[in-house]
């Protein structure tokens, strides 16, 4: 059986479980039947994508279905890219699927996330398995549905009917970008067909509007600024697995649609596009961090953070773009890889951060970081899995945070060697942003683990959490070390990425896997080069010899005393660093400008007994420049075209002619 039929079962298999799942709603084990076969289907497909890149890399497998449009049927093709995308968002639903087997027992509306959960994965495989704009539109439709049906599973909460409208809307919108896109790349034959789309050409007006279309329609699902506004909402909204598989898979397809469209389907755009989509990927990774950086609630910081990475991989992806235009295909390469190596890195890191959250969500029923705290006592296991995640997003070595960020900085190094003068001063511009919003996010992220994890338990929730299940536990346990493994062995993960950039750029990076001791080198050895296992093993030996030393040297004498404060013992954990207090200095700096940051202090005056109070205001200026005037002028436009609805006949027919009049010339132009 070939691979596309293998995966098409799969998908046939998980809508099949959907309908299951309504059928077992009131039997108590409802969770470990559906979680179990999501997981297994999920497994299944993995390996049929991963053994579909390495059995034969550069070869396709298609089939052709009868339904769809009545001309064309629905198309479905495993080619080097949509196999590698596969084995992203499969290797995110096994994970998802394990932690649910623990995690299920805890959701309070479990009949409205069991029949959508399945029903997610498989329209996620759909959209990377089309082979035609209709299959892939409609599955792309289907996907925003289903996850939208799992942002509203707690639908009694106001805030969560807010994300999944922000959401519905925008989904739509992006929707509709992407069908104006089809439109333009189908051309006046109208053949829907991505083989026959690749073989057309494309007048460079139109080419410019087709990636415009293209970065708006999948950057408003990946969270590109400014179409980011719905992720922040919804990610935190959706159970906690769920969010791991938004933020960790489904972004992760709406990356494969830019790459599909732009670098296959297009054939080579121009090279000022390549700015367009650099500027976008710039904006989106600093906005994403500062956003994440001033947050209390543990889930939106990392929706917020999941902005910011894919801020990180579309720069890359523009450089790619950029180095195309300029006949520098060994530069592009190695910029796509970047992007490719991060997007998986942080399906990774992403969903193993989200389900560290869903742990102590499900231990504490709290998000609030000010609510945490002192969960490293009681929490180990998930304290430890947290922090390699943290680690990893952090962008430091061993962790694979580090190969693909280091390989993106290796791209933007080469930029003096662009021909246009715009590129090589916008490139390192941007370089200094991605520079800043690596600190930026290694800052948010000590505080992340730090408030939630350490110090002292600031409430009783935190005080009586317990470790959650085994099962939970595994699934994080397996994505930590798959952050290690890539972190310490990145030429294999770049090497296997390499039948992608062959195909879709027509070069490749040096073959990594025979290089001594295990090194990766971008160009060449005498420019630069990087080894993770000989990092891993100096951290990995100075960190035992230190803790030998400390242990040999130190007294054995065991001392416990009370916390204190100043020479004096305070037993109260709100002595302690807040989530509030630790960002305050990055809020004065960069939030004034961002956010237009307002500080309001209300000081009793002497004798009075009121507690001091301060309160900070945030604004996003991008919600209220665009979307909230956006919405008022749609108020004040449907106010004013009310009157239409009292017309009489003879109008209502004089609007109907008038309207056929400008379709025609509209047809006719």
């Amino acid at each position: 059986m070939t691979p596309v039929a293998v995966l098409l079962w799969c998908v046939a298999a998980l809508l099949g479980t959907a309908v299951l799942a309504v059928a077992i709603i009131r039997n108590p084990a409802r969770h470990l039947v559906v979680y179990g076969i999501a997981l297994a289907l999920s497994l299944i497909a993995l390996g049929a994508s991963l053994a579909s890149t390495l059995a034969d890399p550069a070869g396709t497998s298609t089939v052709t279905l009868p339904f769809g449009l009545p001309w064309l049927g629905a198309h479905f093709r495993v080619d080097a890219l949509s196999a590698f995308f596969l084995v992203v968002v499969n290797l995110a639903g096994a994970a998802a699927s394990l932690f649910g087997l623990g995690y299920g027992r805890h959701e309070e509306a479990p009949h409205r996330v069991l029949p959508f959960y399945p029903a997610f994965l498989a329209a996620m495989n759909l959209v990377v398995l089309a082979d035609d704009a209709f299959s892939f539109l409609l599955s792309w439709e289907f996907m925003s549905l289903a996850s939208w049906a799992l942002v509203m599973a707690q639908h009694r909460d106001r805030e969560n009917v807010r994300a999944g409208y922000v959401y519905l809307v925008m989904a739509g919108f992006g929707t509709l970008a992407l069908l104006l896109a089809f439109g333009l790349l189908s051309g006046p034959g109208g053949d829907y067909g991505f083989a026959a789309i690749r073989a057309a050409g494309h007048v460079p007006v139109a080419t410019a509007l087709i990636v415009l279309l293209a970065l708006v329609g999948a950057g408003s699902k990946a969270g590109l600024v400014p179409v980011h506004v719905w992720l922040p909402l919804a990610h935190p909204a959706a159970p906690s697995h769920v969010s791991a598989l938004m933020s960790g898979a489904m972004t992760k397809v709406a990356i494969y649609g830019f790459i599909r469209v732009v670098f296959d389907l297009l054939g080579e755009p121009p090279w000022w596009a390549s700015m367009a989509v650099l500027f976008a990927g710039g904006a989106t990774a600093l906005m994403g961090v500062l956003h994440a950086v001033l947050q209390r609630d543990l889930k939106r910081l990392l929706a917020y953070s999941t902005i910011e990475n894919v801020g990180v991989i579309f720069c890359a992806l523009g450089l790619a773009l950029a180095f195309q235009a300029s006949g520098m295909r060994w530069a592009a390469a190695l910029a796509l890889t970047a992007a490719l190596f991060h997007a998986f890195n942080h399906s990774l890191f992403k969903s193993l951060l989200f389900l560290g959250a869903g742990a102590v969500l499900a231990a504490t029923r709290e998000r609030d970081m000010e609510r945490l705290g002192g969960l490293i006592r009681r929490m180990p296991a998930t304290s430890l899995l947290f922090l390699v995640g943290a680690v990893a997003i952090s962008a430091l070595p061993p962790l694979n945070g580090f190969a693909s960020e280091w390989l993106t900085f290796q791209a933007i190094l080469q930029s003096p060697d662009l021909p246009q003068w715009g590129l090589k001063i916008m490139v390192p511009a941007i370089g200094a942003v991605l520079a800043l919003s690596a600190a930026l996010a290694a800052a948010c992220f000590v505080k992340a683990f730090g408030i939630t994890f350490l110090g002292r338990p600031r409430s009783p929730a935190a005080r009586e959490a317990n470790e959650v299940d085994r099962v939970s536990t595994a699934a994080m346990a397996a994505l930590a070390a798959l952050c290690l493994l890539a972190g310490i062995f990145p030429g294999v993960i770049i090497d296997w990425i390499a039948p992608v950039t062959q195909s879709l750029v027509g070069a490749r990076m040096p073959v990594q896997t025979g290089i001594a001791w295990l090194s990766i080198v971008p160009i060449a050895a005498s420019r630069s080069s990087y080894n993770g296992l000989l990092v891993f093993v100096f951290v990995a030996l100075s960190a035992s010899t230190a803790a030998w030393l400390i242990h040999r040297l130190a007294s054995h004498r065991l001392r416990r005393a009370p916390a204190w404060d100043c020479g004096f013992v305070e037993p109260s954990p709100v002595t302690q660093y807040t989530a509030d207090s630790f960002s305050q200095p990055l809020r004065r700096v960069f939030g004034t400008v961002a956010f237009r940051a307002r500080e309001h202090v209300d000081i009793p005056a002497p004798g009075d007994t009121r507690a001091a109070r301060m309160r900070v205001d945030l604004r996003d200026l991008v919600w209220d420049g665009i979307y909230l005037n956006l919405a008022q002028a749609i108020g004040y436009v449907a106010d004013r075209l009310n009157h239409l609805q009292f017309l009489t006949i003879r109008r209502y027919l004089s609007l109907v002619f008038g309207a056929l009049v400008i379709l025609l010339m509209v047809l006719a132009l």
